[in-house]
């Protein structure tokens, strides 16, 4: 069948065929596999289905149709309120599935670790975007709730340089919070300025040890973006851990 190249692809090659997806196995298959084999058994709808192994070593996935936001400009309904809440409610819901389980061993829960838009499909829901799947599962692993709020934060925020109202953008991460139901949020900044220190070291050590992935994304300009991001929210933690100061909602 016809191979069609789906867009991003900066780490892996992936392409769409019929009403599946092949990609490269991930280097912790075994975990992700299991992972998602667990999230079909319990119903979660938000995550595609592993269909198995192609004659090419790729792994099959279902094909989910709908809006990938990868790239820079989008639809002001990506990034809405709305959009941001039923975000944070999918995130809630795949935690609460992997709480307790076998696969959260170490760790509160089993954390995406790679939550972004590039790896969200959105689709119409009362005529605007809205999100309704996680893409790209490979990061997968245990961890805390506050790991994957803070990544929503900086991700669909694009928390860094380019924010231009800081008070919105307070407001949005409470938005995220309230959504998810996070209540002990006192470390969510530095949380965030965590994985943005994480990111960048990551891909620089990636392209020094020749990962081709890795040396695409510094190619591209990644380090130098998300130090760029670490530096403004590091210079701004104070006013946006402020925001969230007094915020409790009911549910943990």
């Amino acid at each position: 069948m016809t191979e069609t190249p789906l867009p991003g692809g900066l780490v892996n090659t992936v392409v769409r065929v019929g009403d599946t997806v092949r990609r490269p196995v991930p280097d912790r298959a075994e975990f992700v596999h299991r992972l998602l084999g667990l999230l079909a058994e319990r119903g979660f709808e938000a995550a595609p289905r592993l269909l198995g192994v192609d004659g090419q070593g790729r792994e099959i996935l279902t094909y989910l149709p709908g809006h990938v936001a990868w790239q820079a400009d989008q639809p002001a309904a990506v990034t809405a309120d709305d959009s941001l809440a039923r975000l944070a409610e999918l995130v809630r819901q795949f935690h609460d599935l992997t709480a307790s389980t076998a696969l959260a061993y170490g760790g509160e829960v089993v954390c995406h670790n790679d939550l972004a838009p590039r790896n969200t499909v959105y689709r119409p829901v009362a005529g605007e975007l809205r999100p309704v799947a996680l893409l790209d599962w490979d990061l997968a692993a245990p961890g805390r709730r506050i790991d994957d709020v803070a990544h929503v934060c900086w991700q669909f925020l694009a928390l860094g340089p380019s924010v231009t109202d800081l008070t919105e953008a307070t407001r949005r991460i409470a938005v995220i919070c309230d959504a998810y139901g996070l209540r002990h949020r006192a470390h969510l900044i530095e949380t965030i300025l965590g994985w943005q220190d994480r990111c960048w070291r990551g891909i620089e050590r990636g392209a020094r040890a020749g990962q081709p992935g890795a040396r695409r994304l510094r190619a591209s300009g990644a380090v130098e973006e998300v130090r760029a991001a670490h530096r403004w929210v590091a210079a701004h933690r104070g006013r946006l851990q402020a925001g969230l100061d007094g915020r409790r909602p009911a549910r943990e």
